[in-house]
């Protein structure tokens, strides 16, 4: 199980917002290059990173940013947040990106989520589920699609999806652990699913635990307000990770 740290763009500088409202951010870094060149240092494999402005209105505010942080590191980069056609796959592509986050337009366009597969393949697109009270909310989590997600996750399945990031919005950055139930719901459903936790993940021990339950079967777990507080120690996460693993 990757830990993936997580970084939020809003005009191009790392924030987190509370409950994915927009009012609500707390300014992390205007550099965010120099974040993941730590978190890179720190033994991390994959970043996930947000454009929350692309989010929200379609349109990125955030090109700066990810080129720097490209040209600063080394590591692999998934990205999303207003990914909503092949072009916005082939541009970010061309910046290095390795795996797309399709969330609004897999709701609203699946047939770009069709094109995406057809193109880059399974691997690299990842379909991003945003979760509040039992249905998918889309447009940066303000807007509730009305589609329940174990409905939006067995079409997205059938057409091929394999890799999934579920947030359990009402768990997000409130420091108060991961939905555990839900991941193991989604795994029992999905056994093949190579599907990451995000929201609420706020200690070690949350992440042990995570993969305790799910019998290390989450490919990964995403946190970020942790990181950035000193709740959460990224490289001893990692290790310990690590270690956990190689025993099984």
């Amino acid at each position: 199980m990757l830990v993936l740290p997580a970084i939020d763009l809003l005009e191009n500088e790392a924030v987190r917002l509370l409950q994915g409202d927009y009012s609500k951010k707390t300014v992390y870094s205007s550099e965010p290059e120099k974040m993941i060149k730590v978190f890179e240092e720190q033994g991390a494999t994959l970043i996930h990173i947000v454009d929350l402005n692309a989010a929200k209105t379609g349109k990125s505010e955030n090109e700066k940013a990810i080129r720097k942080i490209k040209d600063n590191c080394s590591v692999e980069l998934e990205l999303g947040g207003g990914i909503r056609s092949l072009e916005n796959m082939k541009f970010y592509d061309g910046l290095g990106v390795s795996r797309f986050i399709l969330g609004t337009v897999a709701v609203e366009d699946p047939s770009v989520v069709e094109q995406g597969l057809k193109t880059y393949g399974p691997n690299r697109i990842v379909i991003g589920v945003d979760a509040k009270d039992g249905y998918v909310r889309t447009k940066g989590w303000e807007t509730n699609s009305g589609i329940k997600y174990t409905d939006f996750l067995k079409t997205m399945y059938l057409m091929g999806i394999r890799h999934v990031i579920f947030t359990d919005i009402s768990k997000d950055g409130m420091m108060a652990g991961p939905n555990t139930a839900v991941y193991l719901e989604l795994l029992a459903e999905f056994p093949d699913l190579q599907l990451v936790a995000s929201g609420g993940v706020s200690s070690i021990e949350d992440l042990v635990n995570l993969y305790d339950v799910s019998k290390g079967k989450l490919f990964g777990a995403i946190t970020g307000k942790a990181i950035y507080e000193g709740k959460l120690d990224l490289k001893e996460s990692i290790r310990i990770l690590s270690k956990k693993r190689n025993e099984n």
